[in-house]
């Protein structure tokens, strides 16, 4: 092979290997666990909340867009999981980020027949929560699971739609947070 070659092919290296990262970095979340920073959003007919006033509950915080067919159906799932999990200690809250979602989460709820909380937020602050930067692209549904403690134990990837924005899956983490396995004592010797 050719000197020139060869260089070639080292730069289409390093520009996929590079291509790759910049992907990974798009679809990779902040780390977990992490403490999850206060957010503030507003409920209709309810006023202005914040993450912490749900303190002590295995939170599902949903951001979504109010026009968003997905983000509806997370929001019925989530209303399932609350249903049923409601009374063992868990919450579920959904709160849209989209332009003019002050005036359209209410005909959101009623149309989706919604009764768990939902609000709106401005989408800098989603951004923000979620650690992403400002450019960041993410897609919506996002869900993040905070345990009674306020850390993140599990957040959606930036743009990948794993499944895991409703499904089995978060029910069975919800299920290890409202449920954690009992500690095993550490062997003694004698």
């Amino acid at each position: 092979m050719r000197k020139e070659e060869s260089v070639t092919n080292m730069r289409l290296t390093a520009a996929l290997s590079l291509f790759l990262c910049f992907c990974f970095a798009l679809t990779a979340a902040p780390p977990t666990p992490r403490r999850a920073p206060e957010i503030s959003f507003t409920i209709p007919s309810q006023g202005q909340r914040k993450l912490s006033d749900y303190l002590g509950k295995v939170v599902a915080l949903e951001f979504i867009y109010t026009t968003c067919t997905p983000c509806a159906n997370a929001a019925q799932s989530m209303q399932k999981l609350q249903a049923e999990l409601g009374p063992e200690g868990f919450q579920a809250i959904a709160v849209a980020f989209n332009p003019n979602a002050e005036v359209l989460v209410e005909d959101f709820v009623n149309s989706n027949h919604l009764t768990l909380p939902v609000g709106w937020t401005l989408g800098s602050d989603v951004t923000s929560f979620l650690g992403y930067g400002p450019a960041d692209r993410f897609v919506a549904p996002q869900v993040v699971l905070i345990d009674p403690t306020g850390l993140i134990r599990y957040q959606t990837r930036a743009q990948v739609d794993d499944g895991h924005r409703g499904g089995p899956m978060l029910r069975e983490q919800i299920l290890q947070m409202l449920h954690p396995a009992p500690k095993r004592a550490a062997p003694t010797h004698r």
